[in-house]
């Protein structure tokens, strides 16, 4: 069964653009308290009346990044393992593959990358980006920002960093940020945006998108790498019976947290399609190549890329 798709690198993206155009800790906070919290009435007027989705539920813009940045808190620790349960562990081979396509790291002449890794707390995707660039580019240089709006996560990731050659700080820095604002990242700073398996839990996903437009640099690229919509029939029913009658017992099994796996399937579910995606990506600023896509095992993910002209 092939799960992936030939690699683009990162550089093709970035420099010929222009001619194709084209997820427990020893307590297992259950997360049944924060759906408990997001059911029941406010104890005060909503700060305002828009509404946005929590899972299959509909709460207070001003509520969900509360009720996000809880759910991660129960997980941080079995973030890892809550992937392995939802993916049957192909979640390292999506984001192997991801960093793959991007290929970062400096080039001979080149200046090192600013790379910004967005949602990132557990470092999985920046300690493969250093990795890469260190590994096959011999660069020692380019560097990571982790943002994340929880800091249990971020606290995860630092610890997990402490263990690997990028320990001094040098070349990966955490800190809490909300996506939608980026406040402490400066405009065109950036070389390249990552988001993995997070840009879904975003309250206002299409200011999260304008904020990465402007932190990139001209030529900068946006790439997420996103749980997406399947595009074969009797796959898409398989998976939707997977989806919500087998991974939130996992969950209950393995973290003794059924609900926040549920969840995050509802999140899955409630995702926009890879073209309706691909078309937000645009209205943002970015210019996309082809559909602007490519879809890994039948569509279960799908990796987003766009350059800022």
């Amino acid at each position: 069964m092939a799960f992936l798709l030939p690699l683009r690198p990162y550089q093709l993206l970035r420099r010929s653009h222009a001619a194709y155009r084209q997820f427990s800790n020893a307590r297992y906070l259950s997360a049944s308290a924060l759906l408990r919290k997001a059911n029941s009435e406010p104890k005060h007027e909503p700060a305002t009346s828009r509404t946005t989705h929590f899972g299959f539920k509909d709460v207070p813009e001003d509520e969900k990044e509360e009720l996000v940045r809880d759910v991660f808190s129960s997980v941080a620790k079995s973030y890892d393992v809550m992937n392995d349960v939802m993916s049957f562990g192909i979640h390292r081979l999506w984001k192997d593959h991801f960093v793959a396509k991007l290929d970062p790291g400096r080039r001979p002449g080149g200046e090192p990358l600013s790379i910004l890794d967005v949602a990132g707390g557990t470092g999985d995707i920046a300690f493969r980006m250093l990795d890469w660039a260190t590994e096959i580019h011999n660069d020692h240089q380019s560097s990571v920002l982790v943002v994340d709006i929880n800091d249990d996560m971020l606290k995860e990731g630092h610890k997990r960093s402490l263990a690997t050659r990028y320990a001094d700080g040098s070349r990966i820095e955490f800190k809490v940020q909300n996506a939608e604002v980026l406040d402490a990242v400066p405009d065109n700073s950036q070389d390249l945006y990552t988001v993995a398996f997070g840009i879904r839990n975003f309250t206002n996903i299409p200011a999260a998108l304008r904020a990465a437009h402007r932190v990139l640099k001209p030529g900068g690229v946006f790439a997420c790498l996103e749980f997406s919509k399947v595009n074969v029939g009797i796959m898409d029913m398989i998976y939707q019976q997977y989806s919500f009658n087998v991974i939130p017992l996992m969950g209950q099994l393995v973290a003794a947290d059924r609900d926040s796996y549920q969840y995050l399937v509802e999140s899955i579910a409630r995702f926009p399609s890879q073209k309706e995606f691909a078309r937000m990506i645009q209205d943002a600023g970015f210019e996309v190549s082809g559909d602007g896509y490519e879809d890994l095992t039948f569509g279960v993910a799908a990796i987003h890329t766009g350059v800022k002209v």
